[in-house]
């Protein structure tokens, strides 16, 4: 297996370094992206284990991508060793690194910094730009500035805009910057449902629109100032490919959101697309060669951080430790013991979520619980569960809501999970599978929407159209996230102050020692 060294050193011998003038007299320039996407907060190593190392890694609902090996991959100090190389080979001013949006919310030191701790990472490491995505409004639009103010780096967001004046909240969402001798146009493209997937209060005074519509707004004005136009893009790679097909004049996409292991580069149409997982444990480089103003060829290097390959860099690691340091006994907190691996699913049954289904239901005293298919968190790996750990996969503060739902309502439920996974317009696509714990289902994808789920089971019995069934869920469910809005029209709601996160804790402390719950009652029929 090649190191991220060796890579870099390979690939060092195959590709120039310097403008000059090929055999046949046309003018060729080279440049280097280095992009990078999905941080959700992750700035320390992670122990990934094969299969399912964190969400959408070894999903049976998703493109079941995963690593060949146990062992720590990621953080900012092995990034930092890498970023220096890069420069170092390619020159300064040939390189811009970009990251593409959910950055520093879902980890309990993003949370209990508001996302400063990561910013001041990504500072330290010399970012050049960044698209916003849906997390990066988890503290409310206030703190979002407030960290868009401490960033050395731009934060922009061509498609989120103020409702009082239509204008995008962070101003002009485009960049030109001359790279290698070449004038490289830089566009940035939010999360359209980002108000589907946060509390409506984070983003009351903001509109989120088509990403799509943005970009033709801006292109025409990018293309007159540069001669290669990137997007750099939260929106899905299913969105991305919509954009690449549509819209002409894009020559390469730096996408987010899905958490993609995409390489080689997809090419879509005459454009490049690109997305590198999640969590930092990858870094892409693409060196990009222009002839005569044209993209003639785009060569990758997926870089794996792997811990044991890389030198971490010793002044991001003594940062780290400085960060750390005032909340070391919160974060280092163990509460029990996981018997094996316990991971998060998005597209399929969760076993992590299934879990703490089954705790609300004993909690509550409740026939079912409901809990939103989410696309973050890391595997909780077997050995001691921290509490940083434990925030990976419940970072946010959602309260307790108990109520009765007719048999109907979670039918409707059910159905409204499948379309949002699969919808007739891409852009409608919104979250991952609902998790539930007490009902046994059955999705058919192959079916039109609105008829998708058959086989309804409330703890072995037949679902009753009629009858009402006690459910657990929390306040974001309620608020009617991800278009979940039949919650609001239960019945006997009864809202606590009570953070799910708390009652998690308190569980896993009693318990002592932690398995993965069985999900066999989910059955997934995958359209063909």
């Amino acid at each position: 297996m090649l190191t991220c060294l060796n890579r870099l050193a390979l690939s060092l011998l195959t590709a120039s370094l310097v403008l000059g003038v090929s055999h046949s007299g046309a003018t060729s320039e080279e440049f280097t992206l280095v992009h990078t996407n999905d941080f959700h907060g992750r700035y320390y190593p992670i122990e990934v284990v094969p299969g399912n190392a964190m969400v959408q890694t070894g999903d049976p609902g998703g493109r079941m991508q995963g690593f060949e090996r146990a062992g720590r991959m990621g953080g900012f100090a092995c990034q930092a060793t890498l970023l220096k190389q890069i420069r170092n080979a390619r020159g300064d001013d040939n390189v811009f690194v970009v990251h593409a949006g959910d950055t520093f919310s879902d980890d309990l030191l993003g949370n209990l910094t508001k996302g400063g701790a990561v910013i001041r990472l990504m500072n330290a490491l010399s970012y050049d730009f960044l698209a916003l995505g849906n997390h990066d409004f988890d503290y409310g639009l206030d703190r979002t500035l407030a960290l868009a103010a401490l960033a050395d780096f731009p934060m922009l967001a061509a498609n989120v805009t103020l409702r009082e004046s239509g204008e995008p909240v962070f101003g002009d969402p485009t960049r030109v910057i001359t790279l290698g001798g070449v004038k490289v146009g830089f566009l940035a493209l939010g999360y359209h449902n980002t108000h589907m997937t946060t509390s409506p209060d984070n983003v009351q005074s903001l509109a989120f629109t088509s990403g799509i519509d943005a970009a033709r707004r801006y292109l025409s004005d990018l293309h007159e100032q540069a001669d290669v136009v990137v997007v750099v893009s939260h929106q899905g790679t299913t969105v991305d490919r919509k954009l690449a097909r549509e819209v002409d004049g894009v020559d390469i996409i730096l996408g987010g959101h899905s958490h993609n292991w995409i390489t080689p580069p997809e090419k879509v149409g005459n454009t490049w697309l690109v997305e590198a997982l999640s969590n930092g444990l990858l870094v892409d480089e693409l060196r990009v060669h222009v002839t005569d103003g044209r993209i003639s060829r785009v060569d990758q290097t997926m870089h794996t951080l792997w811990e044991d390959q890389c030198q971490p860099d010793p002044e991001v690691v003594t940062m780290i430790d400085s960060l750390r340091k005032p909340h070391r006994q919160r974060l280092e907190a163990v509460l029990a013991t996981a018997v094996e691996p316990i991971g998060r699913q998005y597209q399929s049954a969760s076993p992590f979520d299934r879990l703490v289904g089954e705790i609300l239901r004993q909690e509550t005293g409740t026939d079912v619980a409901f809990l939103p298919g989410v696309g973050y968190g890391v595997t909780l790996p077997t050995g001691p569960i921290t509490r940083e750990a434990l925030y990976t996969l419940l970072p946010h503060p959602s309260k307790l809501v108990t109520l009765e739902l007719s048999g109907a309502q979670i039918l409707q439920i059910l159905e409204q999970s499948a379309t949002n996974q699969k919808p007739t317009v891409p852009l409608r696509i919104v979250g991952g599978l609902i998790q539930t714990s007490g009902i046994g289902w059955t999705v058919d994808y192959r079916r039109p929407p609105g008829n998708r789920i058959d086989a309804v089971t409330v703890n072995g019995i037949p679902l009753d159209d009629e009858v009402l069934y006690r459910a657990a869920t929390h306040s974001g469910m309620m608020a009617g996230i991800h278009r979940y809005a039949t919650f609001a029209k239960g019945h006997a709601i009864r809202r606590s102050d009570r953070l799910i996160t708390d009652i998690v804790e308190a569980h896993l402390q009693r318990r002592g020692k932690v398995t993965a719950p069985a999900r066999k009652d989910i059955i997934l029929i995958r359209a063909r």
